[in-house]
C-alpha cells in the first residue's frame, strides 16, 4: 500500500471537496470521475457517462433494486442508474457541496454526508454496492470492506473503481509519482489489485472479474490539463489558486502532469473489480 509521508485524514478528503467545488465542476462536469474511451471517438461527456454505464453493468441489477453509491460526488451517478434503471440509491459523501446539489436531483435519490465507515444501515439494507473512485479517499479499506460485507444482502454485488499502484514500483516512482500524487489528491492511502482482492476475501467478498482499464481512462488527465491550462490563461481565480501559498489544494492542479506520467509509465493502474456476497 503506497502511503502519503503526511497522513490524509476524512477532514482533509471533505476540505479538498468543499474547497474545490467550483474548480470541479467548472473542469469535471457532474461527473467527479474518470472517462472511458472504447473507440477514442466518444465525447467526454459520452466517456464519463460509459464509465457509469460500465459499473451498471458490472452490478446486474433488476427494478426496484436499492443500491448504495459509496463516495456520490454531485449524484449524478446514481440519477442515472435512478433513471435509466429503475433502482433506488443512496449516497454517501464526506462533502457538504456535493450534497447540496445531489439532493436537488429527482427521482428515488437519498444522500447523506456521513463517513462509509460510520454509515448507520442495517444489515443487509442493499442489494448492491458501488464505489467509484472514492477507496483511494479511505485509510481504513479492511473496514470498508467489512461494511460493504455488512450491508449487502446475499448474492449482492460490490463493483469499485479504483486507482491503482501498480505491484513492485521502483524507489523513484514512489517518491517522485505515487506518494506525491497521494499526498496532492488526498489519498490516505493506494492499494494494488492483489491487496484489494484480499481485502475483499477477509470480509467474505468472492472476486468474479478485474479488468484494468488504465489505457481507456488515462486521456482523463489531458483533457483536465488542458481545461485548467485554459481556465488560468483567461480567468484570474485560477491564477490566483495556482500563486496561492494559502492552500494546500493548489498542489492538486500542479499535479495533473505527474498523473499522466504515472500512466504512461505503468505506475499506476486504473482497475474495475467485481465483488459478490456468497
Amino acid at each position: 500500500m503506497i502511503e502519503p509521508t503526511t497522513p490524509q485524514g476524512q477532514a482533509d478528503v471533505a476540505g479538498h471537496y468543499d474547497e474545490l467545488d467550483q474548480v470541479y465542476r467548472e473542469i469535471w462536469g457532474e461527473h467527479v470521475h474518470h472517462g472511458l474511451w472504447r473507440s477514442g471517438r466518444e465525447s467526454v461527456a459520452e466517456a464519463t457517462d460509459a464509465l457509469s454505464d460500465l459499473v451498471a453493468g458490472r452490478l446486474c441489477v433488476k427494478a426496484g433494486d436499492h443500491l448504495a453509491d459509496i463516495g456520490c460526488g454531485y449524484g449524478a451517478t446514481a440519477a442515472r442508474f435512478a433513471g435509466r434503471l429503475g433502482v433506488s440509491v443512496t449516497g454517501f459523501t464526506l462533502s457538504e457541496e456535493q450534497a447540496r446539489i445531489a439532493r436537488a436531483r429527482p427521482g428515488p435519490l437519498t444522500f447523506h454526508v456521513r463517513d462509509w465507515l460510520a454509515n448507520g444501515m442495517a444489515d443487509a439494507s442493499f442489494d448492491h454496492v458501488y464505489a467509484i473512485e472514492s477507496t483511494e479517499h479511505m485509510a481504513d479499506k479492511a473496514g470498508l470492506f467489512h461494511e460493504v460485507a455488512r450491508t449487502l444482502k446475499p448474492g449482492g454485488r460490490f463493483v469499485v473503481c479504483a486507482w491503482l499502484s501498480e505491484d513492485s514500483p521502483s524507489r523513484w516512482r514512489v517518491r517522485h509519482l505515487l506518494e506525491p500524487i497521494c499526498r496532492e489528491g488526498r489519498l490516505p492511502g493506494m492499494g494494488t489489485r492483489g491487496e484489494y482482492e484480499d481485502l475483499a476475501a477477509d470480509a467474505g467478498l468472492r472476486t468474479l472479474s478485474y479488468e484494468d482499464l488504465s489505457r481507456q481512462v488515462r486521456r482523463t488527465w489531458s483533457i483536465v490539463t488542458r481545461r485548467v491550462a485554459g481556465r488560468v490563461l483567461t480567468t484570474a481565480r485560477y491564477r490566483r489558486l495556482l500563486m496561492s501559498r494559502s492552500t494546500l489544494n493548489r498542489q492538486f492542479a500542479l499535479s495533473l502532469p505527474r498523473l499522466i506520467l504515472a500512466y504512461r509509465t505503468g505506475a499506476m493502474r486504473y482497475g474495475v473489480f467485481t465483488f459478490e456476497k456468497s
